[in-house]
């Protein structure tokens, strides 16, 4: 007689079942409804295929495809495989590698000796729907590894092999079959193809990419799909990207002149007037703001040498994404190198340093607009948003241990000023632990996650949890914003970091007369200057707020008659502070009027003789087809307060 195991529902109810059972038959032994609508279970907290059985006493519950989080997960991780399967059958002579989920969708990497085409796209996408409508079943299997193998090199599937030999010795060799197509996969997988949403998906796009990530490594093509539950979510998400498309900042940057990027200085921004003035604009309100919240402003070096690298810990972690440059004529003969700082921390350790600090001096605040350089693979560009050289608003806090509390709390609020100023009401918090490779023993990880954790918690915080995320010196909690269109970007961080002082003789002389190393809090807000200035313009639409806006009002001339009034009201303006420019050119007010709107002025003053015999100005608003007629001392006087930078 089988041995029983006890299974625990998610109502507290036990039920016993003989010892291998699988989840899919608790789920009909539940209700033959449930059987049939079910997609995946949770076993003790562990998200668990169907088919897999189950030998121990365990809490199960059910999943279907109304819980979104693992119907989502499945439904993606389903079609990666049905649409392997689809090119396999339209060219045979394919050869399948890998097909993660990822945000929204999968992808997954071909080896085929012709390219792919966006007419393959529309084929691949019919065979996909054809094979959902056969509702083909999923099924699992557990082999030994030579097994596998020897099943792979008779399909001449050498990548799976590769990745067979990648698995640990502890772990199964899972195959599974969806219908009588097989993949190399640790599942899970849902009960049959017929349960992906047919109308929910979209192949996008054809990329390049090498395996396993590595440039030595022959080149395959990448096929992107997304997939939702319900078509009206990807129609949805397809309005999205079609608003991203028109809001691209590359897009919107060139037609304003804001910046531009060339192959002499790849990922280097060439920043024209106008985009300069919304950079120092920002910078200079962030100044205030760092001023209020009583930092510091210090400057550092560009080029240091590697010993402060390795002794900070970043050259064994970080050199391959560092510019090296050599200093100093005996280089050859010394065999010193530097390199052009990627980050700013050990800096910041080397200005605490000069002089002996006392816990009197905790917390000590200081911050840096630091110039930053790291190596980008030149696919990985991506106009601002992702650059080689860049500065961070970055800073640093020096404290002791019981003050993280209070630090954290007037960090917090400090971010949440900025955010709300920049128009980002909402944000979202991750808290980020230990990775995999770091510095520091465990002893010191556990009191910096802890501390950060009762910080954040004290703070009054709803966060969720990033594991294995963490800065290698340090967990971090990561600040989320909410753009206009609903995507997420991550832009401020807070490190709590134990290892870095001591690494590099960081102490104060305590209350007690003895020496400490100071913790040191690394934060920054907007992250680059360069991406959130991108992801402001994309968030506008390139239509800044005024007290960001390059050109804040143009006065533009109806007649040339009112070419002098013009200019006298252009210099009161810029003698007020307001950003103003004079176009009396020889336009229709109309194409004066386009040009303008789509160079995002916030506001166009019209002159005609009218104006200039009334002593007022004629306003039209960006994105406001009406006019009104103002006075000129209340126009200058209401433009005047609406210019001033929050704050």
């Amino acid at each position: 007689m089988n041995p029983t195991i006890s299974v625990t529902l998610p109502d507290n109810t036990s039920r016993q079942f003989p010892a291998g059972i699988t989840a899919r038959e608790i789920a009909h032994s539940i209700s033959p409804s449930l059987g049939r609508r079910a997609i995946s279970a949770l076993v003790d907290d562990q998200h668990w295929d169907l088919a897999w059985p189950l030998n121990s006493n365990a809490r199960v519950s059910i999943n279907t495809v109304a819980d979104e989080i693992y119907a989502l997960e499945l439904i993606r991780h389903d079609l990666a495989h049905i649409m392997a399967r689809a090119v396999q059958e339209l060219w045979p002579e394919t050869r399948v590698t890998i097909g993660p989920v990822i945000e929204n969708g999968w992808y997954y990497d071909f080896d085929r000796e012709d390219s792919f085409t966006p007419p393959d796209l529309a084929l691949i996408e019919a065979r996909m729907r054809e094979i959902i409508n056969l509702r083909d079943p999923v099924h699992t299997e557990v082999w030994e590894r030579e097994r596998a193998v020897s099943f792979y090199e008779d399909l001449g599937e050498s990548y799976k092999i590769e990745l067979i030999e990648a698995i640990p010795e502890d772990q199964p060799i899972r195959m599974y079959w969806h219908g009588n197509w097989q993949d190399l996969c640790r599942g899970p997988h849902l009960q049959h193809t017929g349960q992906v949403p047919a109308d929910a998906f979209q192949l996008r796009s054809i990329a390049g990419a090498f395996w396993r990530g590595d440039p030595r490594n022959k080149m395959l093509q990448r096929i992107y799909g997304i997939a939702f539950r319900r078509r009206a979510d990807l129609k949805r998400h397809l309005r999205m990207i079609e608003e991203a498309q028109r809001r691209d900042h590359r897009k919107i940057g060139a037609a304003m002149k804001l910046f531009h990027f060339q192959e002499e200085a790849p990922g280097m921004t060439f920043w024209h007037p106008d985009g300069w003035t919304i950079y120092k604009s920002l910078k200079d309100y962030m100044s205030r703001k760092q001023v209020e919240y009583g930092y510091r402003e210090v400057n550092t070096p560009l080029v240091l040498d590697r010993m402060l690298w390795e002794r900070s810990g970043h050259w064994e972690k970080f050199h391959e994404h560092m510019f090296l440059v050599n200093v100093d004529e005996d280089v050859d003969v010394t065999g010193r190198i530097s390199a052009l700082k990627p980050m700013n921390c050990p800096c910041h350790v080397q200005i605490y340093n000069s002089g002996q600090k006392s816990y009197r001096e905790l917390p000590l605040r200081i911050c840096e607009f630091g110039s930053c350089t790291r190596y980008e693979p030149s696919g990985a560009l991506h106009g601002l948003m992702r650059v080689r050289g860049f500065v961070q608003d970055d800073a640093h806090i020096f404290c002791e241990e019981h003050q993280i509390e209070q630090e954290t709390k007037t960090f917090i609020t400090m971010l949440s000023e900025i955010y709300e100023d920049l128009g980002f009401l909402q944000f979202k918090i991750k808290f980020s632990d230990r990775p995999e490779i770091r510095a520091g023993s465990d002893e010191v990880w556990d009191k910096a996650e802890r501390a950060l954790l009762t910080a954040a918690e004290a703070a009054g915080c709803d966060f969720q949890f990033n594991p294995g995320e963490g800065a290698f010196y340090g967990p971090k909690l990561e600040f989320v914003l909410t753009d206009a269109i609903g995507r997420d970007w991550q832009c401020g961080t807070l490190q709590v970091d134990f290892v870095m002082p001591r690494r590099l003789d960081a102490v104060y002389v305590g209350q007690d007369g003895e020496k400490h190393n100071p913790v040191m809090l690394h934060r920054a807000i907007l992250g680059s200057f360069e991406r959130f200035i991108g992801i402001l313009i994309e968030n506008y639409a390139g239509a800044m707020p005024l007290w960001l806006a390059p050109r804040q009002v143009v006065v533009a001339t109806i007649v040339s008659g009112a070419d002098s009034y013009a200019q006298k009201i252009v210099g009161r303006l810029k003698g007020a502070g307001i950003r103003a420019e004079c176009d009396a050119r020889n336009e229709k007010i109309g194409y004066k009027i386009r040009e303008h709107s789509l160079a995002k002025v916030p506001y166009i003053w019209a002159l005609g003789l009218r104006e200039v015999e009334g002593n007022t100005v004629s306003i039209r608003k960006l994105g406001s087809k009406r006019v009104r007629s103002v006075a000129l001392d209340d126009a200058v006087q209401e433009l005047s307060q609406n210019a001033v930078p929050p704050g």
